[in-house]
C-alpha cells in the first residue's frame, strides 16, 4: 500500500496530520498531488541531498527499512514508523526495524499494515533512542593492533 493511498491518508488525517512530503526513488510510481481532501496536501520530491531538512520540520516520519534511514531519523528524536520491504533478499532490514520496534523507538509496518499501523500508533509509547559508545571497542582493536592506548 502506497502512503498516498485513500486508507493512508484517512489514517494520517485521523491523526490531525495535514501534510504528507514524499521523497521518491528510483522506481516508476509517482504519488498523486492531488488527495482528493482538500485538509490533506499531498506533495513529493526526487532523491534530495538535503533530506535531513525536511526530516527536521517533520512531525511524523515515514521511512524505508535501511539502517542509515532509521538511524538519522532516530537522532533527529522523530517518531518513525519504518515500512519493511519483505521483497528484498536477506531481511535483515526487516530485523533491525523490528528489533527497535520491540524496544520502542519506532513503529514497524508492512506496506499493507501501513494504515493500520498509523491508527493504532501511541506517540507517548515511543522511548527515545540513545545511540551506544563505541569507544571501548575501538580502544580494545586499537590495543590488539599494537596502537598506543591513551
Amino acid at each position: 500500500m502506497a502512503v498516498d493511498s485513500p486508507e493512508v491518508k484517512k489514517a494520517l488525517l485521523q491523526k490531525g496530520y495535514t501534510d504528507i512530503l514524499i521523497q521518491m526513488g528510483r522506481g516508476t510510481y509517482v504519488p498523486s498531488k492531488v488527495s482528493g481532501d482538500a485538509t490533506l496536501q499531498v506533495d513529493h520530491f526526487m532523491f534530495s541531498q538535503s533530506i535531513a531538512d525536511n526530516m527536521r520540520t517533520a512531525s511524523l516520519v515515514i521511512s524505508h527499512a535501511g539502517s542509515g534511514s532509521i538511524f538519522e531519523t532516530l537522532r533527529l528524536v522523530k517518531p518513525l514508523i519504518v515500512v519493511v520491504n519483505e521483497d528484498l533478499m536477506d531481511n535483515h532490514q526487516g530485523e533491525l526495524a523490528e528489533e527497535l520496534a520491540e524496544r520502542k523507538h519506532l513503529f514497524c509496518a508492512h506496506p499493507q499494515t501501513l494504515g493500520e499501523t498509523i491508527r493504532a500508533m501511541d506517540l507517548g509509547t515511543l522511548v527515545p533512542y540513545v545511540p551506544g559508545d563505541a569507544e571501548p571497542v575501538v580502544t580494545l582493536i586499537n590495543k590488539f593492533l599494537g596502537f598506543p592506548v591513551d
